[in-house]
This record gives structure tokens, C-alpha cells and sequence, in this order.
């Protein structure tokens, strides 16, 4: 744009030899390393039940995503409903875990041990640590850029990956469809009498709904040529590559994994799920 162009537009020409500012960290990785960076982080909490690999994954996954620039207040607003799970879920490990060590209380199926405390904490870390990833890893991803990744680097079928697409973004209608049916529902005057009654009928109402948008959705990808026969030799708007950035992703996940169980190891804390 021409420094008369900018002017008219009510912009400023910005200088030459200036760059556009440079994306947060994790902006910068491709939605499918973000994908598989949730899975490998996942590793130690999914293969192991101590709380020490839990724990070093825990803080060690707070430090990266603060050097990569997310917010201790996004963390923690994100994370809230992810912690009410993981109460709930070491409250029942505690009543009900497999018991081990000294004995706290005792009450018929209840039964409150050393070894169930234990536990219960780990689960508190392991949610947690699950939780964390994924809220800020696949948190606010383009469902566009992650399926032109899908497709070309993962290599998956191009009629999955576009249907797929078109499945998530139909999603955000069905609260759209929900409140517009309540709304016609007290316009003919059946106000809210029979909760049962009327959440059933509509819901029955929103699944004719998705049967009709999905087919009237599936006729038109086939009119632009979505269908199997031109899928194969289908080309892609956005080209979606690995880049350095990437690289650096896995290979502090792996570190982080590895400095997890090797620690737990060492610790002899190390306990796999399947004892």
C-alpha cells in the first residue's frame, strides 16, 4: 500500500523495512503438533499413578505456557471447571481407592487409608495436568487450520476431514436452534409447564433439525464437487506445514516427559496403572 493509499484509508503507511508483529508462541505451532504435543504430555499421568511425575508435569507444563506468554488469569478462569472435576474424582478415590497403610476411618464400603490418600492427590494432579493441556493447547484452535492439517500432514482421507469440518461448524448452531424452539414454544403460549415433557419434545425437534441441515449440507458438498470421486485430486486454499517452531514443541514435551518418569523412577514413586 502507498503511503497515499494509507492516507486515504485513514491509516498510517507503517515505515519501510517494518515486519509484522511476531504471533504468541503457541499461535506459531501447527494445530496438529498442538494435537499430538496434548497427547505426549498426557504420557506420564495416562502410564503411571504417582504424584511426583504428576507434579513435575504439572509445574513444569505452568512454566511453559507462561514463557510462551498465556496469562496466569486465563490458566486459572479456564481451569476451574477442570478442578471441580478433579475434587470430585479424589473425594471418590479416597472413599473408595484400594487400601493400603494405616487406616483413618473405616465404615462399611468406605474405607480411608494412607495408600487412598496418596492416591486421591495424584488424581488431583494427573486431572489436572490433563486438564491444563488441553484447555490451552487446543483451546481456540482454527477447526479450518486444524483440518487443512489433518489433511496434508497427517495425510487423513479428504472427504473425512471435510465432512468432519462441516460437522463442528454446524455444532455451534444447535444452541442457536435450541433457544429459538423455546422461544417459539412461549410464543403459542406453552410457556414452561412439563420440563420432562417439553425438553423431550424438543429435543426430537432439534434432531429433525440436524437430520435436514445435514442432508440439505451433504447434497450441497456434493454439488461442489466434496463428493469421494474429486476428493482424492483435491488441492488445498491454505498449504499447512511443520516448521521449527514445531520441533521445539516436541522436543520440550518429550523432555518434560522423560525428566517426569525419570524422576518417578528414581523416587521410587513410579507406579503403573496396571498394578
Amino acid at each position: 500500500m502507498s503511503a497515499t493509499a494509507a492516507t486515504r484509508s485513514g491509516r498510517a503507511a507503517p515505515p519501510a523495512g517494518d515486519t509484522k508483529p511476531a504471533a504468541p508462541a503457541l499461535d506459531r505451532l501447527n494445530p496438529v503438533s498442538r494435537l499430538l504435543l496434548t497427547v505426549f504430555v498426557a504420557l506420564p499421568v495416562l502410564i503411571s499413578l504417582d504424584w511426583l511425575s504428576a507434579s513435575i508435569m504439572l509445574v513444569g507444563l505452568f512454566a511453559v505456557f507462561r514463557a510462551a506468554g498465556v496469562r496466569t488469569a486465563t490458566m486459572a478462569r479456564r481451569m476451574i471447571p477442570v478442578a471441580v472435576a478433579a475434587l470430585l474424582a479424589a473425594v471418590t478415590m479416597a472413599l473408595y481407592g484400594k487400601p493400603g497403610g494405616t487406616v483413618y476411618w473405616h465404615w462399611w464400603l468406605v474405607v480411608i487409608t494412607q495408600r487412598s490418600l496418596t492416591m486421591a492427590g495424584a488424581v488431583i494432579l494427573r486431572v489436572l495436568v490433563l486438564g491444563l493441556s488441553a484447555v490451552v493447547l487446543l483451546g481456540g484452535l482454527d477447526l479450518t487450520a486444524m483440518a487443512d492439517g489433518l489433511a496434508q500432514v497427517l495425510r487423513l482421507p479428504a472427504r473425512f476431514v471435510l465432512g468432519a469440518l462441516a460437522g463442528m461448524r454446524m455444532l455451534s448452531l444447535f444452541l442457536e436452534d435450541w433457544r429459538t424452539l423455546g422461544q417459539a414454544r412461549r410464543a403459542r403460549g406453552l410457556g414452561d409447564t412439563g420440563r420432562l415433557r417439553r425438553w423431550a419434545t424438543m429435543a426430537f425437534a432439534l434432531l429433525v433439525f440436524a437430520i435436514r441441515r445435514g442432508t440439505r449440507l451433504a447434497t450441497a458438498m456434493e454439488a461442489r464437487g466434496f463428493d469421494a470421486q474429486h476428493a482424492r485430486n483435491r488441492t488445498w486454499a491454505r498449504p499447512s506445514r511443520l516448521g521449527r517452531a514445531d520441533a521445539v514443541g516436541v522436543a520440550i514435551a518429550l523432555t518434560l516427559v522423560a525428566v517426569s518418569l525419570t524422576a518417578a523412577i528414581v523416587a521410587g514413586t513410579f507406579a503403573p496403572v496396571t498394578s
